[in-house]
């Protein structure tokens, strides 16, 4: 399975990177507006008092608005900080001037360091990533960095992959450390993944 695995996830992920090149700047912006009406309609974003989430680079599915739209309803949340080790530490929003430019890209807050269990506090938690099947598996870039952070992740916390409609369903390799998701948030619903039921929107 090893090598021939491998170059499947590596076949998916650079599908899935040029379909989103080639996705629309319009199709882009009308996504982060709509995500935000189906994520404050969600009633696992109603009940958390904390929401763990992530900034938004490049093609990906845009979260900058539905971060604003948390806080403004009252919402705590934190954010990733990628250390050395690949790793992710957590540290509080308050708004796009707490955010700075990092390395590899990323942008991170610039508040105290809650450390790497501060993921725990949330009670949901909000992922990137390239695909998920139905079954949940979620295909990420392959740093490892947020199966980490999942396996902290206390059982019963909703845990929501953020992607683009025609993401959703697809047939993702899956390895021993991948941490299967619950949710897949999109601009249409809340897609529920995972056996034995069938996914459906919520």
């Amino acid at each position: 399975m090893g090598a021939e695995h491998s170059a499947a996830k590596t076949a998916l992920r650079d599908q899935v990177l040029a379909a989103r090149r080639r996705r629309p700047l319009g199709a882009a912006a009308d996504f982060s507006a709509d995500v935000v009406d189906v994520a404050l309609a969600w009633r696992a974003v109603r009940a958390a008092a904390t929401v763990a989430a992530y900034v938004s680079v490049g093609s990906e599915p845009g979260t900058g608005l539905l971060l604003d739209a948390l806080l403004a309803a009252g919402k705590r949340v934190v954010l990733p900080v990628l250390r050395p080790d690949n790793d992710l530490d957590w540290a509080a929003y308050a708004g796009p001037g707490s955010i700075t430019q990092a390395a590899r890209g990323l942008y991170e807050p610039v508040g105290a360091r809650l450390g790497v269990d501060g993921i725990r506090a949330a009670d949901l938690v909000l992922v990137p990533g390239l695909a998920v099947s139905s079954a949940g598996d979620r295909l990420g870039r392959g740093g490892g960095s947020y199966d980490r952070a999942l396996a902290r992740v206390p059982a019963g916390t909703p845990v929501a992959v953020v992607l683009y409609d025609d993401e959703v369903g697809l047939d993702v390799p899956t390895d021993a450390h991948d941490v299967p998701v619950g949710f897949a948030l999109t601009s249409r619903g809340v897609v529920a993944l995972g056996p034995p039921e069938s996914p459906h929107i919520r």
